[in-house]
């Protein structure tokens, strides 16, 4: 065993009681090839088919359910030489942003234990930022990588839609699932983009845009990079300490020679309506799939937040609504697509907040899931628009809470969007902090 998977299996048994980031623990993993990552633990969200690992999309219906092949991302990261320790905790299925959805309890937040880790990929987020697992990779969908990310202080990728197979992935959202990686620095995930990005015969969805050398495209000078500030998505809703984080992170790319644009973005705040129609739509098409006759057990096991979203999406879908609800979302979404084309017209990248406000509490949202779903509003328009984006530590709150930014980018600017993560990364130490459980 060598000393890193010596380390993550310690910090796994020291941690994982606590928090409840992982739902398995591979025990007895090994290295098994040279390569890239060699060395390198990880932890995948239980939404990627591993053969012969149990993977539950943290739902009872699929509770005991073991693949029989594995995901193109999770076969990559192996054949990198890379050693999965863990299945990591999730909202069942996708649906949430608190990882309070989860059939397997919630993930707790490791900087306080009495509040979220962030959803649906709370469980990688958590084992990262704990050093369970040198890098994690999650699913996003409407923010599911970026948002635990924020909260957990780590960095995240959230990729263009189509750069990384989705093939051996459990679909929440066909048209929004995006794969990225997160780990602790930008320079880490510029690594394992480069070893996962790429067209997979398997995927019909993949890009066959060619893979750029991510690692190598760091150091490159932000000068002259015009930095988009969107002034009307910082209302009254974002939290003050956060809005105080992302204008000092402002300032020093500033200090760095990057050009502050001021743009204005007004469909963005449609983003959350739109989102809301389509995504249940598409999952309620996808977990029809679950009738207890092909695999996993019957729909009786669904929790309350999937029957929620399946009755949502298969009302919008039904006759009679589908034009009033489905197809004018799907209207919107040109819009928004264009609204993103435009500012980037005007700017190279767009600075903005990942969450509005610092982790909830758990159980704060048990009786509103619609202020659960709320909180997504600035993450999930990057999947309706199908453009990249990355979220990175800028600050903790008074209470010693993380706060993330993001930056978004056109599309096939993963290169530029980790190259400006680690730039800002080298003249500050946000994402050096750990928490003291």
């Amino acid at each position: 065993m060598t000393a890193d998977l010596k380390a993550s299996f310690e910090k796994i048994k020291k941690y994982n009681g606590k928090i409840n980031a992982l739902i398995t623990v591979v025990e007895g993993a090994q290295p098994t090839v040279d390569g890239l990552l060699s060395g390198k633990t990880f932890v995948l969200k239980d939404s990627y088919l591993t053969k012969g690992i149990k993977t539950t999309a943290a739902s009872n219906v699929l509770r005991d359910y073991v693949g029989q092949y594995n995901a193109t991302v999770y076969q990559k990261l192996l054949d990198a030489g890379a050693t999965l320790v863990g299945k990591a905790n999730m909202d069942a299925w996708g649906h949430g942003a608190t990882n309070e959805n989860s059939d397997f309890g919630p993930v707790r937040n490791p900087y306080d234990l009495t509040r979220s880790a962030g959803g649906s990929g709370g469980g990688p987020a958590a084992a990262v930022t704990t050093g369970m697992a040198d890098f994690g990779i999650g699913e996003d969908t409407g923010g599911s990588i970026r948002n635990p990310a924020a909260w957990c202080n780590i960095t995240a990728l959230k990729v263009t839609y189509g750069r990384v197979s989705r093939y051996g992935c459990i679909a929440y959202a066909s048209s929004f699932d995006s794969v990225g990686p997160t780990a602790i620095t930008a320079q880490d995930c510029a690594l394992i983009l480069k070893v996962i990005a790429g067209r997979d015969k398997h995927d019909a969805t993949s890009s066959p845009e060619k893979v750029d050398d991510y690692p190598k495209m760091l150091g490159n000078s932000l000068r002259n990079l015009r930095l988009g500030w969107p002034e009307d998505l910082f209302s009254k809703e974002v939290d003050p300490e956060i809005r105080m984080a992302i204008e000092e992170a402002k300032g020093k790319f500033e200090k760095m020679g990057m050009e502050i644009i001021p743009i204005k973005m007004p469909l963005l705040f449609y983003g959350i309506s739109l989102y809301y129609v389509i995504a249940p739509s598409e999952t309620s098409s996808n977990l029809s799939r679950y009738d207890g006759l092909r695999f996993g057990n019957d729909r009786t096991f669904f929790g309350a937040e999937a029957k929620r979203r399946i009755m949502m999406g298969t009302y919008a879908l039904s006759s009679g609504y589908y034009d009033a609800y489905y197809k004018k979302a799907q209207q919107v979404r040109t819009l928004l697509i264009e609204e993103y084309k435009k500012a980037f017209d005007k700017c190279d990248v767009i600075l903005m907040p990942v969450m509005p406000c610092h982790p909830n509490r758990l159980g704060e949202f048990e009786n509103d899931p619609i202020k659960n779903m709320l909180i997504d509003i600035y993450t999930v328009t990057q999947n309706t628009a199908g453009v990249p984006s990355i979220a990175l530590p800028c600050g903790f709150s008074k209470t010693g809470l993380p706060i993330g930014m993001q930056v978004v980018g056109k599309m096939f600017s993963e290169g530029a969007l980790l190259n400006v993560g680690y730039q800002f990364q080298q003249v500050t130490n946000w994402h050096n902090r750990r928490p003291k459980i």
